[in-house]
């Protein structure tokens, strides 16, 4: 086994505090082992100043970590799941899933204010958001905002800006829960597939028993689900398909979104054996997708 692991991160905060947590986890069930995070800047954090699925979709967060990985300056990358592309490059597996943290969104108000009034603006540049919170403000505009978490906030301060949208396990594992002002439960927002589950991405054929006390079978079952629903969809940046999973024991729920145009989506949930995580997402998206080809229901 390897005295020294090396972990690629993103630069951001939240990133590294994310490799953090893999970090800990690898030196606490392996004392022998020095875990050691290394940071770049993906495509992804460059690119500000238009929506994602314009600049090239989720990918833009990975692939400098990938190539790191494959030219073997890291041995393992860590990602937030909602940004991992539902095509994974088979050298290049997921090998475990971390313990979910709270998969919700939440509204954060500009400083100074508890609601966001009539008209007002909300910063987001995901469509699955814009398309849900449309129904819950109908009044307001939306307009994109990218960047970290710290950019967000500032632009929220500095901008015209009511509110804007951020996941909570991203304020969590960055202790500052303190600054949501709204958290939407997850039927009111349907969050994005994978939210609040980290990544870590290995190199195919390598013996990785060192993250056992990271992995999460949980996480796994609940990943396959929403991933298989997204992935039978087409979905990625380019579509606003959401997807959440829960498991309860033996048996595991799925709700999905499916995007029928315009502002226009439907909701769905079904249930399965959580051993069957996968089959259950795709069955979702074909009962989903059948309904929208028949116009059984509108």
């Amino acid at each position: 086994m390897q005295s020294i692991i090396r972990i690629g991160s993103r630069e951001s905060r939240l990133a590294v505090k994310q490799a953090e947590i893999v970090k800990q986890a690898v030196e606490r069930n392996c004392p022998d082992i020095k875990a050691e995070i290394v940071t770049m800047k993906t495509e992804g954090d460059k690119i500000l100043d238009r929506r994602l699925e314009l600049a090239g979709g989720k990918g833009l967060f990975v692939k400098e970590l990938e190539k790191a990985l494959l030219d073997g300056r890291i041995d393992i990358c860590v990602h937030s799941l909602k940004d991992v592309p539902m095509e994974v490059p088979e050298d290049l597996p997921v090998v475990a899933f971390g313990e979910r943290e709270d998969p919700r969104d939440v509204l954060i108000y500009k400083p100074g204010r508890t609601s966001i009034p009539e008209g007002g603006v909300i910063g987001t540049s995901s469509r699955r958001r814009e398309l849900q919170l449309k129904r819950l403000y109908p009044s307001c505009t939306f307009r994109s905002i990218r960047g970290n978490v710290q950019t967000r906030l500032r632009k929220l301060s500095e901008e015209g800006f009511d509110g804007t949208v951020l996941a909570a396990a991203g304020l969590k594992r960055l202790h500052m829960e303190e600054a949501a002002g709204r958290v939407f439960s997850v039927d009111e927002i349907i969050p994005a597939v994978g939210q609040g589950i980290l990544a870590v991405q290995g190199r195919k054929g390598r013996d990785y028993s060192w993250l056992s006390s990271f992995a999460c079978g949980k996480s796994r079952a609940e990943a396959e689900a929403e991933r298989e629903f997204a992935a039978a969809l087409g979905g990625g940046c380019t579509s606003p398909v959401a997807a959440h999973a829960q498991t309860q024991g033996a048996e595991l729920k799925l709700t999905g979104l499916y995007y029928c145009g315009g502002d226009i989506y439907r909701t769905r949930t079904r249930t399965g054996e959580t051993g069957r995580a996968r089959q259950l997402g795709a069955a979702l998206a074909e009962e989903m997708r059948r309904e929208e080809e028949d116009g059984s229901v509108r």
